[in-house]
């Protein structure tokens, strides 16, 4: 049985919770995903307030997923919001990855796509070196759909997938 999960929406009040979270777990997802680099670190107040301008616009939602001390276990993000589709992207905190909780919050994700941003069909993308993630997208209901662009995964090569979200 999948865990249940709760995302909410990003707010201007949990950059630190964001910080930490990211700082926390950087090596943790380097070893799964291209590292985000010291600039990204070192410009973090600036490249959290273009997500929530983003946000504000309406053309990306980021969520959080919060354990019972309050501290961030997940991010899971719609990215390119258009009539009718997006893109996704997650990472879990590595204290609790491998219970399901990707899983449970990539499929808590798409049921929030379909319902407050009319999204009909989702896509993501994943290095073959990333088996995790690879699962989690499958177990979420996600199908490959071909190969992604290495640009769009560090340089590295892997699949498209992509979420058909009617049945939300």
């Amino acid at each position: 049985m999948r865990p249940s999960v709760a995302l909410r929406a990003l707010r201007r009040d949990d950059a630190d919770l964001v910080l930490a979270f990211e700082l926390d777990n950087r090596a943790w997802f380097a070893r799964h995903v291209s590292d985000r680099g010291d600039e990204w670190f070192e410009r973090f107040g600036a490249h959290f307030e273009a997500d929530l301008a983003d946000q504000a616009a309406g053309t990306c939602a980021f969520h959080l997923m919060l354990d019972d001390e309050g501290r961030v276990g997940g991010r899971f993000n719609l990215y390119g919001i258009e009539p009718g589709s997006a893109r996704v992207g997650y990472r879990v905190a590595q204290r609790i990855a491998g219970r399901g909780r990707a899983t449970a919050g990539l499929v808590e994700l798409c049921r929030i796509a379909a319902r407050e941003h009319a999204v009909h069909h989702l896509s993501a993308a994943t290095s073959d070196l990333n088996v995790a993630s690879t699962r989690v997208l499958l177990k979420a209901g996600f199908i490959a759909v071909g190969a992604a662009d290495p640009a769009d995964l560090g340089g590295k090569t892997g699949r498209e997938y992509r979420r058909d979200l009617a049945n939300e």
